[in-house]
């Protein structure tokens, strides 16, 4: 008689990045992002999609599931879900997932073994509960958390605290799987219309999300703000952020300071805006601000605890660079950041707080990869290269030696759509969904970001490189498995791959080991026995604006129409033929009269 394993779900609902992620016996089993399957970036709303694909993956149902646990920083999930049956939210729940909702048994549960989490709790469990120390401290610093009437687990610290201020900072130490919080950072409530209070909240990741918002009309663009500060002037901004004994202090928001248009409707014009300078000083500013606060915070962290390990988690745990200089100036003997350090992320904490605080087991796994989605069977590759359109625009061969074969044409300058496995979870392409590039061609940036990405042009690509290779080529010893950590790159090295260094010299590298990803180690032996460079451009496999493709069908439709030259696909290699561009061109035309057609129905 075999034991039945214990499955837990966790999920983060409603708001942004809507997750879910599958426990199976304390070991993520499969975990995934609302955005990839709505093919809709940061999607919010109903969970229904997300919860459907880790169980189907797994093939059970929710009745194999012994606890779930979720999150939603807005409110708790009971009280969201409370109000919505009478508030129409639309993003958080449409008309459709109103039905999804009815028929689902999670919407209004009651059940016990259904429960809620506090938004920096579910980070700090994401950031510990998998990582590869059995002791150390976690700093959890994002936007904004739960309000501190909502924070029903002990020992947060929520005494004499406004009971309407908001997480902005947490501190932790863990020993084994105990969690002690040591500190928290409040958002007091502020002023402002109905719906901007976030903007105008006093906190360090709120402050980077309002800098975004003015430079890039997008509260979701701090990695945009990241990748233009290097093209500010040192100083020539005045501070945003001061700390002064252990507090922040923000300046007053008003047209004295930020006295600019907001960013333009499009690149064309954003990039010729003759406020571009102000723009490029401002981003220099907040992220130099920022990188200075969070290492006097981290290195009080360590003095507070003596701990030698660090975990990060929170959306600022995303900024590669201050966890650049977090891990070469705080300090700390490691430091480790999980690969869905945002509100993603959450699913990972809320499942872990059911295993480890809820059923009492003990720490068993560590995150060593982020390819949490689901493997496509071969059966769904061959049914979208039947597509009659895809029969006519490509050609595909099965390959005898895909990474064989695809390092030559990247040798050769071609751009590659690589495609295996399982999806990575987290805002980066680790090598599953990935577009690839020669990096020793300094052109390869800009062809990739004009014919396919789409980005603005100042955006910086990452490296790929063998985890053996790394220190020689980029300064530090540490992996960085998650490409969550810039590091500079050495000078006698920024020559020979010259796409991937920014203009301030550093790269936001990803490692490779063999137990990590074999079949993209392979690819890089491959490649480096051809040109002596262990490296690749890597990029994430979608156009801007949308999120990463997840299924065979989604990579295929990526790769048609955009400037891709090869796709590898398992080890199947398409190449585009003759009938690529009229066929495009026909399903553009057709695509615009549909969408004519139902314009006109809908006014009659």
């Amino acid at each position: 008689m075999t034991n039945k394993p214990s499955y837990i779900l966790g999920i983060n609902a409603y708001d942004h990045d809507v997750s879910a992620c599958l426990l199976k016996d304390g070991r993520i089993a499969y975990a995934i992002e609302k955005e990839r399957i709505t093919r809709r970036k940061h999607a919010t709303g109903f969970f229904q999609e997300v919860v459907d694909y880790v169980l189907d993956a797994e093939g059970i149902t929710l009745r194999d599931v012994d606890l779930v646990v979720r999150n939603c920083y807005v409110l708790p999930v009971e009280d969201l879900e409370s109000r919505l049956v009478y508030e129409d939210v639309p993003e958080f729940m449409d008309l459709d997932e109103r039905d999804q909702a009815k028929r689902n048994p999670l919407f209004l549960s009651t059940a016990a073994n259904v429960v809620t989490l506090s938004h920096h709790m579910g980070h700090a469990y994401s950031a510990f509960a998998a990582c590869p120390f059995d002791e150390g401290a976690v700093m959890i610093v994002d936007g904004v958390g739960s309000y501190a009437t909502d924070i029903k687990e002990p020992g947060q610290l929520t005494e004499g605290v406004n009971p309407l201020a908001r997480e902005s900072e947490s501190y932790y130490t863990f020993k084994g799987s105990d969690l002690t919080c040591i500190r928290k950072v409040w958002l007091q409530p502020v002023r402002g219309f109905l719906s901007d209070e976030f903007y105008f909240m006093p906190g360090l990741g709120a402050m980077y999300s309002r800098v975004a918002s003015y430079i890039f009309s997008d509260w979701n663009k701090c990695g945009e703000v990241m990748g233009l500060a290097p093209y500010g002037r040192p100083n020539a901004f005045p501070p945003l952020v001061t700390m002064k004994d252990g507090e922040l202090q923000f300046p007053e928001w008003d047209h004295h300071l930020f006295n600019k248009p907001f960013s333009a409707d499009s690149d064309a014009k954003w990039e010729a805006s003759p406020h571009m300078q102000h723009w490029q000083d401002m981003a220099w500013r907040m992220q130099d601000d920022s990188e200075n606060i969070l290492i006097e915070r981290a290195r009080w962290l360590r003095e507070t605890t003596g701990a030698k390990n660090l975990c990060l988690a929170g959306g600022v745990a995303l900024n590669c660079v201050a966890n650049g200089r977090i891990v070469r100036e705080a300090g700390f003997e490691n430091v480790w950041v999980q690969p869905a350090a945002g509100d993603n992320g959450i699913a990972i904490g809320c499942a872990y707080y059911g295993h480890l605080a809820l059923q009492k087991k003990p720490r068993s796994h560590v995150i060593d990869t982020a390819y949490f989605g689901k493997s496509y069977p071969e059966s769904d590759v061959k049914a979208a290269l039947a597509r009659v359109d895809v029969k006519l625009a490509t050609k595909s061969v099965q390959s005898a030696d895909i990474c064989a074969e695809t390092a030559k044409l990247l040798s050769e300058g071609h751009i590659f759509g690589w495609y295996q496995g399982g999806c990575e979870y987290g805002p980066r392409a680790l090598g599953n969904r990935s577009i690839l590039a020669d990096p020793r061609k300094p052109e390869a940036k800009d062809i990739v970001n004009k014919r396919v990405k789409h980005r603005q042009s100042f955006r910086p690509f990452a490296p790929i490189v063998l985890a053996e290779r790394s220190a020689e080529i980029f300064e530090g010893e540490e992996e960085s498995p998650f490409m969550l950590l810039a590091k500079n790159v050495h000078p006698d090295w920024k020559d020979k791959v010259p796409a991937i260094v920014h203009v301030d010299g550093t790269a936001r590298v990803q490692t490779v080991r063999e137990d990590q990803n074999p079949k993209m180690y392979r690819l890089l032996k491959e490649f480096e026995k051809l040109t002596g460079v262990p490296v690749l451009l890597n990029t994430s496999f979608n156009v801007r604006g949308e999120p990463i493709v997840e299924t065979p069908e989604d990579a295929i439709n990526c790769f048609l129409r955009t400037g891709l030259d090869q796709h590898a696909l398992h080890d199947t290699l398409l190449t585009k033929t003759k009938f690529h561009k009229p066929m495009l061109s026909a399903k553009r035309t057709l695509n615009e009269i549909t969408t004519m057609v139902r314009r006109g129905l809908a006014d009659d």
